[in-house]
């Protein structure tokens, strides 16, 4: 069947299962949540990332690998009492300290898990063990057409749950995700002027072929890029997981920017002998946006602001938008700052005074 609830990207899910733990904490609903995504998406990361914020144990069952007495528990006898005891499993939340539930992979799990799962959804219990108010319970899983091994859920099953589509969305996995996770620049620079190589799952299918790009691949290229100095294997690597195209496509860009993007030598030289530095193509100054504001520390912050802020001033032959690029490094290293709790530095900066002038002067924001 049809998922007919609402696609939204993973940020957006990520603040919707805010305010619904927020409501629970409130006492003003309690509920169980679906994440429905193509794999790769992000929907693990959304609660893994949900639960490091609100400082919650996350307690992660993969239901494909369980069986129902993991859930149930084993019956013990007491024959003093001439009673069937179950003893509860560990892997259930069992104090009062905020915790997430997390039953991934619901929609593959064997049919015969699912009516032990049905208590957990709805009445929060399984046999005599009932979960503590302070626990959120969600679930995510894949749709069949999405590729991946799924059961259809039966009305039984998603009556107890408010259902949340989770769609791949560039601009958000950038904002949101890339850098605080570390993404490699030359990743984001290219998913920025690429957006459509986030998620390819469907054009993958239809294709007839294994090896799709999706937000996890791309952040698996990601790691590659950090840990294999070797081109050759390196590109090896790369195709084996977003697929021949795509990697052929950024493996040029990822030479142009390691080429030309000294992040490293631009924040520890002097203002004055910057300009020689700084990379010439729009890739590789979109890679240095991204990776100037993943990179910079609280002490090396005042020189990411001039290098940010001297940007629109350099000699342009080419006529690239160094304005607008400059504005979209703002935003990045702005949002990072105010994250850090380093805003303070934009205000003792001269030279973002003068750069946030010279916009004021030209009309803009």
């Amino acid at each position: 069947m049809t998922v007919n609830a609402t696609a939204i990207s993973a940020g957006e899910a990520l603040r919707t299962l805010l305010a619904g733990w927020e409501a629970q904490q409130a006492g003003t609903l309690t509920a169980s949540w679906m994440l429905h995504g193509r794999p790769g998406v992000g929907k693990t990361e959304i609660v893994q990332t949900l639960a490091a914020r609100i400082g919650a144990t996350l307690y992660d069952l993969r239901l494909t690998t369980i069986e129902p007495q993991d859930l149930r528990g084993l019956p013990f006898f007491d024959h003093e009492a001439r009673k069937t005891v179950w003893y509860r499993p560990e892997d259930l939340p069992d104090t009062d300290a905020p915790a997430i539930l997390f039953l991934d992979e619901l929609t593959a799990a064997a049919p015969a898990l699912q009516p032990t799962v049905y208590g957990l959804l709805q009445e929060r219990r399984v046999g005599r063990h009932r979960l503590p108010d302070s626990t959120m319970v969600i679930a995510a899983g894949n749709r069949i057409e999405d590729g991946a091994i799924a059961y259809d859920m039966g009305t039984a099953l998603s009556d107890r749950l408010i259902h949340i589509i989770v769609q791949a969305d560039a601009d958000d996995w950038l904002r949101n995700y890339a850098i605080p996770a570390g993404i490699h620049p030359a990743v984001a620079a290219f998913l920025r002027t690429r957006p459509d190589l986030l998620e390819t799952t469907e054009d993958s299918l239809r294709r007839g072929q294994m090896v799709a790009c999706t937000p996890r691949s791309w952040t698996r290229v990601s790691r590659i890029m950090d840990a294999v100095p070797d081109r050759t294997l390196r590109q090896v690597m790369i195709a084996g997981t977003v697929g021949l195209a795509p990697a052929a496509e950024f493996a040029l860009l990822a030479d142009d920017i390691a080429a030309t993007v000294q992040i490293a030598e631009l924040l520890h030289t002097p203002r004055a002998d910057r300009a020689p530095l700084y990379p010439r193509s729009l890739h590789g100054l979109t890679a240095l946006a991204f990776g100037l504001t993943g990179s910079t520390s609280r002490d090396t912050l005042p020189a990411a602001i001039e290098i940010l802020a001297d940007l629109p001033s350099l000699p342009d032959p080419q006529g690239l938008p160094l304005s607008e690029l400059a504005s979209f490094g703002f935003e990045l290293l702005i949002s990072r700052a105010l994250d850090q709790g380093w805003a303070d530095a934009f205000a003792t900066s001269d030279a973002y005074a003068h750069y946030a002038a010279r916009r004021q002067a030209a009309g803009l924001p």
